[in-house]
C-alpha cells in the first residue's frame, strides 16, 4: 500500500506579497486554475495501489486545506495539524508512526510544480521496488543549470555518496559538469518501519517525542491535533540532516519531469506561460515595451512602459517591485515587517475563515468597515465583544440573526445594531453566499477582542 504523505506546513515567505503566513503558496492557484497543494494530490492519480493521502498542515490553514481537498472531491485519511513547526524529520515521524509498519509512504512537499506527471509516475513506480527493499529513496532532479539556491546529491548509479549544503556558483558549475549531481528534491519513498528503524539509530529523541506526540493526540471533526507540549520537545531538523546523510540504505531515483520547487518569484516566471516579448502577464495589465518580467495585477491596473528583467505583484495592501536577480531578497523585506508588527507579513486585505472571509474597506483609529462573505448553511460563533460595537447592514442574501434574547431575519437593504457586551451571531440560512456590510466602532478594534461561547468549527477554548 502507497500512502502519500503530503507536507503542507510552509509559508513561502520569498513569494510575498502573494504568499502570506495564513494563506501560503501552496494553497494558491499560482501556475494554473488549482492550488499547488491541489496540484500535489492530483499528480498521483495514475499511481497504483494507492491509499488515501495523509495531509500534515499548520492549524491555522486547517479549513482551508479540507476545503480544497473537498473541492477536488479528495478524502484525506488524516489531515494532521502541527502546532508548531518542527521541520521535516518530526512530521514524516508522525506519519510513520500513524501508518501500517509495512505501508510505503511517498513523502512530497505540497508547493512543487512538476509539468511532466507521466514521468513522475514512472520515477515512483521504479521506486516501490527499491522502497520494498528497505532502502530510502530519494528523487534526484537532474540539473539544467548551475543552480545555488538548491543542496545537491552525488550518486553512483542508484547509491548516494553524499548530500551537499548550496554551493557556491563556481562549486554548483563543476557539480553540474560531472554528470554525477542531482538537485535535492526533498521528496522521498520509504517503509514507514524502515523510517522508524533509522530513527531508532541516529535520532531517538525525535521518535521518543513524537511517539508521545501521538498519545496525547486529540481528534476534533475532520482533524487530528498533535499535542504541542510533547511535540515541541521534539528537535527542528530536517529529514535529510536526521536521516538521510547518515543511513547506509539511501538510494536515488533520477527525475526529469519539469520539476521547479516555486521558490521564488524567477522560478514562478520560468514555469509560467509567456507572451512573445517573454513576460507573464496575470490580471489587468498593460503593457510597452516591456521584456522578461513577471507582471500580475490581483486587483488593480498595472501599466508596464520601458521595463526589463522586473517582477512586479499587485495585491490590494501591498506592491512588489524588484529585478529578477534579487527576489530571493523578499525575505529580508518579510523580516522586516515582521519586526515591525506589520499585519501584512500574515494577512491579506480578505481574510479567510471557515464560514467565508471578511475584507477590510475602511479603518480609523476607532472605527473600521469591513465587507462580510457567509457561505450558504454557514454560521459565525456565538461571541461578543467587550470594546467594540458593531452595525451590520445586508448588501446580498438573507441573514438569521442572534442578539441577545432575540432571533430575527435580514433581509437585503436591511440593517440591525449589536451594542458592546451583548451576545450575538450571524448565520446564512439560504442558498446564496450572505454579503453584508460591517462598522464596528470603539476603543479597540482587534480581531482578539471575542469571546465566544459556542462554534460549528471548534475555535472556543
Amino acid at each position: 500500500m502507497l500512502i502519500p504523505v503530503i507536507l503542507s506546513g510552509g509559508v513561502g515567505s520569498r513569494l510575498w506579497p502573494l504568499s502570506r503566513e495564513h494563506y501560503p503558496k501552496q494553497l494558491l492557484p499560482l501556475v494554473n486554475e488549482q492550488t499547488l497543494l491541489q496540484n500535489t494530490i492530483t499528480r498521483l492519480q495514475d499511481l497504483p495501489n494507492q491509499a488515501d493521502p495523509m495531509i500534515i498542515c499548520n492549524e491555522t490553514h486547517r479549513f482551508l486545506v479540507a476545503e480544497q481537498l473537498r473541492n477536488i472531491d479528495v478524502h484525506a485519511e488524516h489531515i494532521v495539524l502541527e502546532p508548531i513547526g518542527r521541520n521535516t524529520a518530526p512530521a514524516v515521524a508522525i506519519a510513520a508512526l500513524m501508518a501500517p509498519a509495512d505501508a510505503l509512504l511517498l513523502v512530497l512537499p505540497a508547493d512543487h510544480f512538476i509539468s511532466e506527471t507521466n514521468k513522475f509516475s514512472e520515477a515512483v513506480i521504479e521506486g516501490v521496488s527499491l522502497a520494498e527493499q528497505n532502502n530510502l529513496v530519494t528523487f534526484g532532479i537532474v540539473p539544467k543549470s548551475p543552480e545555488t539556491g538548491y543542496g545537491y546529491i552525488k550518486a553512483q548509479g542508484i547509491s548516494v555518496e553524499r548530500f551537499v549544503e548550496k554551493p557556491d556558483l563556481e562549486t554548483a558549475k563543476q557539480y553540474v559538469d560531472s554528470k554525477e549531481y542531482y538537485w535535492n528534491s526533498g521528496m522521498f519513498l520509504f517503509k514507514a518501519s524502515q523510517y522508524i528503524s533509522e530513527l531508532e539509530k541516529f535520532a531517538p529523541d525525535i521518535l521518543a517525542a513524537c511517539r508521545e506526540t501521538i498519545a496525547n493526540a486529540k481528534q476534533d471533526q475532520d482533524f487530528l491535533r498533535l499535542d504541542q507540549t510533547t511535540f515541541e520537545q521534539s528537535p527542528s531538523i530536517s529529514i535529510d540532516y536526521a536521516v538521510m546523510e547518515k543511513t547506509q540504505q539511501a538510494a536515488v531515483i533520477p527525475l526529469d519531469a519539469g520539476w521547479n520547487d516555486v521558490g521564488a518569484w524567477s522560478s514562478l516566471w520560468q514555469v509560467s506561460e509567456q507572451d512573445d516579448n517573454n513576460n507573464v502577464i496575470l490580471g489587468d495589465v498593460l503593457t510597452e515595451n516591456a521584456q522578461n518580467c513577471y507582471l500580475r495585477a490581483e486587483n488593480r491596473l498595472l501599466a508596464a512602459i520601458g521595463i526589463k528583467d522586473l517582477t512586479i505583484v499587485e495585491t490590494a495592501d501591498a506592491v512588489l517591485v524588484a529585478h529578477k536577480d534579487h527576489v530571493q531578497d523578499v525575505k529580508k523585506i518579510v523580516n522586516r515587517l515582521k519586526q515591525q508588527n506589520r499585519s501584512e507579513v500574515e494577512l491579506h486585505r480578505q481574510v479567510y475563515r471557515p464560514w467565508g472571509s471578511y475584507e477590510g474597506i475602511d479603518a480609523e483609529e476607532r472605527f473600521q468597515v469591513k465587507r462580510i462573505t457567509v457561505n450558504p448553511g454557514a454560521s459565525l460563533s456565538l461571541q461578543k465583544h467587550y470594546h467594540r460595537s458593531e452595525h451590520w447592514i445586508v448588501v446580498k442574501g438573507t441573514a438569521r440573526i442572534t442578539k441577545g434574547d432575540e432571533n430575527f431575519i435580514l433581509s437585503e437593504n436591511q440593517s440591525t445594531y449589536i451594542p458592546l457586551g451583548i451576545k450575538h451571531r450571524l448565520e446564512n440560512p439560504g442558498k446564496i453566499p450572505l454579503e453584508l456590510i460591517e462598522v464596528q466602532s470603539g476603543s479597540y478594534l482587534g480581531e482578539d477582542d471575542i469571546t465566544r461561547y459556542h462554534d460549528t468549527y471548534g475555535r472556543v477554548e
